[in-house]
């Protein structure tokens, strides 16, 4: 299809599209109940931009501690949350020839949106890298405006529900394991919280680099969906000592690697079941931010302590070929209207949710 064409497309597209949408929308920081689903303008694609109708949105941890207002100071309210979706492209900017009406499509999770800074690595470090929901508008609503280079073509078959959960949390997950932990085949790994949304897709990326696998839970059903995933030992921390668990199945010596999504005293203790010269890798702070630990445990045993953050877009790409190939799924929870998004930080916030929960802009 030539550019005229297209842009053609795109002008007869636009007129058949309300000039208005729905959104979850806060307007100041504070629990669930500052998320207000309203009428709002829909944006209008700019020269080199798309506009993605969102068939379903991702909800992560992270938007929940943004809504509350521990991420970030300010915001430019009103503000929309969410980083993860997948939607259709319903119409074209100026100049677009990347994408075609009509495909399915996800939003890159993070990128920068100065095309001179597209290859920075990492990614995150470029001054104008933005994730949806945090630096720029979100996915909690039914149209999304991307620029066209950012959007990842979805061909992993899945249905919107699911392949709503993957982006943030998959391509995250890749770039702690893979690349900032170094997982490689054999190797043993301790991951937290392997019910949670980052512990479920953590152990599967672990596994698909063919580690062993040790994850900790609170209680047993999420120790069955745990194992569902491939986790090779499942510690109660309710009924056991991690650190005991782990240095009974390793003979003693310790993880080669752990991901810490908790920190808190959880990352404190997780330092003496990493090995010596192993690495820990801090990856959220679920449980707290500030950490106090005797320096010593690195020094003389020469562990390393690594922050993973963000992730590139070929992190991404790895990922979702491990989506195609079955060794990675989603791990969907439920999905529920756009409209009771706030329920949906309630369960987040309550550790209700086993795997990812999503939205759904066009449900009643």
């Amino acid at each position: 299809m030539t550019t005229a064409i297209r842009e053609q497309t795109a002008k007869d597209t636009r007129g058949q599209i309300a000039t208005t949408m729905k959104a979850a929308v806060i307007r100041n920081f504070g629990d669930p109940d500052v998320l207000q689903y309203e009428e709002i303008a829909r944006p209008i694609p700019k020269p080199g931009h798309v506009l993605i109708k969102v068939l379903a949105a991702g909800v992560n941890r992270l938007d929940h501690y943004i809504r509350a207002g521990s991420i970030v100071p300010e915001l430019p309210f009103p503000h929309i949350l969410g980083a993860d979706a997948v939607g259709e492209v319903v119409e074209l900017g100026e100049g677009v020839t990347e994408v075609e009406i009509g495909e399915r499509v996800f939003p890159a999770p993070g990128y920068s949106t100065n095309e001179t800074e597209d290859s920075i690595r990492p990614l995150v470090t470029a001054p104008s890298f933005a994730l949806p929901g945090l630096h720029i508008g979100g996915t909690y609503t039914q149209y999304m405006e991307v620029p066209a280079r950012w959007v990842v073509k979805d061909d992993t078959g899945l249905s919107p529900e699911e392949a709503a959960t993957l982006p943030v949390v998959l391509a995250t997950s890749v770039r702690a394991v893979k690349e900032v932990g170094e997982v490689k085949a054999g190797d043993t790994v301790l991951i937290h919280a392997g019910a949670s949304g980052s512990g479920s897709m953590l152990i599967q990326v672990a596994k698909a680099l063919g580690a062993q696998v040790a994850t900790t839970v609170r209680d047993d059903t999420k120790g069955a969906f745990a194992q569902s995933l491939g986790a090779d030992l499942i510690i109660n921390t309710r009924k056991e000592d991690f650190v005991e668990g782990v240095k009974a199945w390793t003979g003693g010596a310790g993880v080669d690697v752990a991901i810490d999504n908790l920190a808190g005293d959880v990352l404190a203790k997780t330092i003496d079941a990493v090995r010596p010269l192993g690495t820990l890798v801090a990856f959220g702070f679920a449980a707290g931010t500030q950490v106090t630990f005797d320096i010593t445990k690195f020094y003389f045993a020469q562990k390393h302590l690594r922050g993973s953050m963000a992730a590139d877009p070929e992190n991404f790409a790895w990922g979702l070929e491990q989506v195609r190939a079955g060794r990675i799924k989603p791990t969907l929870d439920r999905a529920l209207p756009l409209r009771q998004a706030a329920d949906a930080h309630r369960l987040i916030a309550n550790n209700q949710v086993k795997g990812n929960i999503v939205l759904l802009p066009w449900a009643d």
